[in-house]
């Protein structure tokens, strides 16, 4: 998958400090560029993240460029997980700080020298996981950061993730496909971090690269967003947007964000879309090597709307039809709900947390109705108007499967019974 960026010139000293603190011209560069247009729903906090970081950001451990040598045995190929933009992932293990317990097992992301990205984005990371924290976040451990006669070095140590990606799991024939109420627990854990980002924090942040790559899964399935490279405090109070240049991944940014540079959180509601899709179909938002009809994710699943009868042609085959179809549905219709056109017309993502919360407890409810419980739809919800004719679609199909072979045993048991007789009455007569 090709991301694209659009850097801007800036001036900068020819030596970096070696430890990630900002200088007064990066803190403004860091901070945002123009802020435009009013808003009433924007942070009225005075601080960034640049503050906020020099408050909470000595919990990071600083490593010595030695010490994760000899945690990945000298960067050993065999030890390599994972390559980005930024540069190549390392399984490792390293000593606690207090030298008292075992080691533990991370994952060390090394920038490449050549790389994309580069130092800018490696800061970013850096202060925006040195003030975040949320069991959907991944956890940043430390950094290193080294300027010598061979070059710079620059390093991020973060909690080890063993089941790798949502990504991986999705298109990885290698893989079990993930079971449906799993991928509903998925993307449920994934909304809530960035609802952390958008709604909970001191000042709003943009990810602005939600992708099924930058979602890690730990031992027990749970999503962490990874990758805060590309991250921006959101507009300052006051303004409706964040004025930047275009940077993400290709079929994942909204398209007003590409086409106008104006950065909100209602982009990342867009993205967030476009997984959900994929967790529905198990295909890639671009797939080069299909029919032209079929390259494009979003192009495709508009042939398949969520009400109509052929919707169940999206689905992911790998699933063999063990979902609730109900339930796809309203994935679907959720999804379209963060994709409109006008950003303001996307839910905020905490309503997108709810809603799948929702669907989860219905889906659970369908495979275990309740005697006298009834589902109400409420004509209200804004992302729910499923027809009634096919809340008992599945129900109704079994019981006509279970009828005809009912009626196929019968059949054969009285073919039998005649065979039987015919064979009585033949020893009978001889």
């Amino acid at each position: 998958m090709k991301c694209f960026y659009y850097f801007r010139d800036k001036s900068r000293s020819s030596k970096q400090r070696s430890a990630p603190e900002l200088k007064e011209q990066e803190k403004l560069e860091f901070s945002g560029p123009e802020r435009v247009t009013k808003s009433s729903c924007s942070s009225t906090s005075p601080r960034g993240i640049p503050e906020l970081y020099e408050e909470k950001g000595h919990n990071l451990r600083d490593f010595s460029f030695t010490e994760l040598k000899r945690a990945t045995s000298d960067f050993s190929r065999l030890l390599k997980i994972g390559e980005g933009g930024f540069g190549s992932v390392f399984k490792g293990t390293i000593k606690p700080a207090d030298g008292n317990r075992n080691s533990v097992l991370v994952a060390i992301k090394r920038l490449n020298k050549n790389a994309l990205q580069g130092h800018k984005q490696w800061l970013t990371e850096v202060q925006f996981l040195g003030v975040v924290q949320h069991p959907n976040l991944v956890k940043l451990i430390g950094y290193c950061a080294l300027d010598d006669e061979r070059g710079i070095q620059r390093l991020l140590v973060y909690e080890y993730m063993p089941n790798k990606s949502l990504e991986f799991h999705l298109f990885n024939k290698a893989y079990d496909p993930l079971p449906w109420k799993t991928r509903l627990e998925i993307a449920t854990g994934a909304a809530q971090g960035l609802t952390y980002l958008h709604e909970e924090l001191e000042i709003q942040v943009i990810y602005r690269d939600f992708k099924a790559s930058n979602v890690l899964l730990d031992e027990n399935f749970n999503p962490k967003l990874s990758d805060f490279g590309l991250a921006r405090e959101g507009p300052a109070a006051g303004d409706t947007h964040v004025s930047t240049a275009v940077m993400g991944t290709y079929g994942y940014a909204a398209p007003d964000y590409i086409e106008t540079g104006h950065l909100t959180a209602k982009s990342d509601v867009w993205s967030f879309g476009v997984v959900l899709y994929e967790i529905l179909t198990g295909r890639r938002s671009m797939e080069k090597n299909r029919p032209k009809t079929e390259k494009k994710l979003l192009e495709w699943v508009k042939q398949y709307p969520p009400d109509s009868k052929r919707f169940g042609m999206i689905m992911d085959p790998r699933l063999q039809g063990e979902y609730s179809i109900k339930g796809a549905r309203k994935i679907a219709k959720l999804a379209q709900h963060c994709l409109r056109k006008s950003a303001k017309d996307r839910p905020s993502m905490s309503q997108v947390v709810e809603r799948l919360k929702q669907i989860i407890q219905d889906s659970d409810e369908e495979q275990h109705p309740a005697d006298d419980k009834s589902i109400e739809v409420s004509e209200n919800d804004p992302v729910e108007a499923e027809e009634e004719a096919n809340q008992s679609g599945s129900t109704e199909l079994w019981k006509k499967r279970m009828e005809h072979l009912a009626k196929l045993g019968e059949s054969v048991e009285s073919a039998s019974k005649r065979r039987f007789m015919t064979l009585q009455r033949a020893n009978v007569s001889s």
